[in-house]
């Protein structure tokens, strides 16, 4: 009789990744980035332990976005007080803090709670191509 495999704490050995966003669209990059997250490109995926790795994304300012999103995508988010709900388009958005677009992103793929907030823990996002991580050698993430 098999018996399911199920992850401990401990058993993961965390590697370290980066991606380059330069010219890239902006959900296939979030989705490949939290599935890496995640550990679901590991073949002992356990969906209530974090096994997964790092992510660095360097280039954030130059990502690409499809149709008019540009204009009509808005990001909002609301106080808790009369009249608190502030709207700020995409283009405005990138133009004032391009690594928080892509952190949204990735943060909305990923799970809600303690566990969603350990993960995005392990994000590291660069508007430009320098990053402290370059004496550890991350592998290059590769997005379609």
């Amino acid at each position: 009789m098999q018996k399911t495999y199920l992850a401990k704490k401990g058993d993961f050995k965390r590697s370290w990744y980066i991606a380059d966003a330069k010219d890239k669209i902006l959900g296939r990059l979030a989705v490949e980035a939290a599935k890496v997250l995640r550990g679901k490109h590991k073949p002992r995926f356990t969906s209530n332990i974090d096994c997964g790795d790092n992510v660095i994304i360097i280039n954030a300012a130059k990502i690409k976005v499809t149709g008019r999103k540009l204009a009509q995508k808005v990001y909002r988010r609301y106080s808790g007080y009369p009249a608190g709900l502030r709207e700020v388009h995409l283009e405005d958005m990138l133009k004032k803090a391009p690594t928080q677009v892509l952190k949204l992103a990735v943060q909305r793929m990923l799970p809600g709670g303690p566990l969603g907030r350990d993960l995005l823990k392990k994000l590291k996002i660069y508007a430009q191509d320098k990053h402290p991580y370059v004496s550890i050698k991350p592998i290059v993430l590769e997005v379609k």
